[in-house]
């Protein structure tokens, strides 16, 4: 049996984005969150090593129809794909990353100042349900047609080349839409990569599972532990400045005068934690990096 591209029955199907912007992401988060496999080359199938998962890479923009239709269990893709694909599914939870801002977007030599102006004229996007849902209000108190036209990858020039009078496109640094000289005149979403679910998947176990993971990896991503000692009598006023997700954890020492303290805090506070404890008295002031957490 040839077993290339091949996923046991009884196993939860994950896809992921095979390449693009969300690939890189969506890997080292899963090798945060312990989910072992080898991926052989020119394949999109890989066996999950230590769990009875099968990771299918797919196109990004092709995950929320899958999952929607019941040919995978559970997906990574962006929230704007979701809603452009009128897929019913269920959203887990957000990830995080990958966020960024569907735009509609005029040329800056047309000086437009409303996003109305341009109801009834051409549009082109990637996303022709969202910018059809969007422009619908505008149209209708206009009494226009604004005509939407699909067109797969980069829309940047269509404006250029007379092709459109507006974009509806994704934003992240905007480098891209400026260098093509355009600018933003209307927002129609923001959006980031989430984890979604089959409404009627048969592997809630394991979604579950996947979830709780995630969820652990983002937090060790963004908290770190710091740990110090300080005097019973700046006890509270160090608590206040490390007060932890939940609480800090406090042990005695040998000297009943003296606490020693760990606590989570945010990577972009810690700086700012750590001189303020040292003003406060604390001594020992220690900060370690997270691998993994389970909260």
């Amino acid at each position: 049996m040839n077993t290339a591209n091949y996923s046991p029955p009884e196993n939860c199907k994950l896809a992921v984005p095979k390449k693009g912007r969300l690939y890189q992401k969506v890997c080292e988060m899963l090798k945060g969150a312990g989910i072992e496999y080898h991926r052989e080359a020119r394949l999109d199938v890989a066996l999950c090593k230590n769990l009875p998962l099968t990771l299918v890479f797919l196109p990004a923009a092709d995950i929320a129809s899958y999952v929607g239709e019941g040919n995978v269990d559970v997906g990574i893709t962006g929230q704007d794909v979701v809603q452009e694909s009128l897929s019913t599914v269920t959203e887990v939870m957000p990830l995080g990353f990958g966020k960024c801002k569907l735009c509609v977007q005029a040329q800056v030599s047309k000086g437009i100042k409303d996003v109305s102006e341009v109801a009834g004229g051409r549009i082109v996007t990637s996303f022709p349900n969202l910018a059809k849902q969007y422009f619908a209000p505008f149209d209708k108190e206009k009494g226009v047609e604004t005509k939407i036209k699909f067109v797969s990858g980069s829309v940047e020039a269509a404006c250029g080349l007379g092709l459109a009078d507006a974009v509806v496109d994704l934003v992240e640094t905007g480098t891209t839409m400026r260098a093509a000289g355009l600018e933003v005149v209307g927002e129609v979403l923001q959006t980031e990569s989430v984890l979604i679910s089959n409404i009627h998947t048969t592997h809630q176990d394991i979604v579950n599972l996947l979830k709780r993971r995630v969820e652990g990896y983002i937090t060790a991503q963004k908290y770190v532990m710091i740990s110090y000692n300080c005097s019973t009598a700046i006890l509270e006023d160090c608590k206040l400045i490390t007060p932890g997700k939940t609480s800090p954890t406090i042990t005695g020492l040998h000297d009943p005068n003296y606490k020693s303290v760990s606590a989570l805090v945010k990577k972009s506070e810690v700086s700012d934690k750590m001189d303020a404890l040292h003003d406060a008295g604390a001594t020992d002031i220690l900060v370690f990096n997270l691998a993994n957490s389970l909260m």
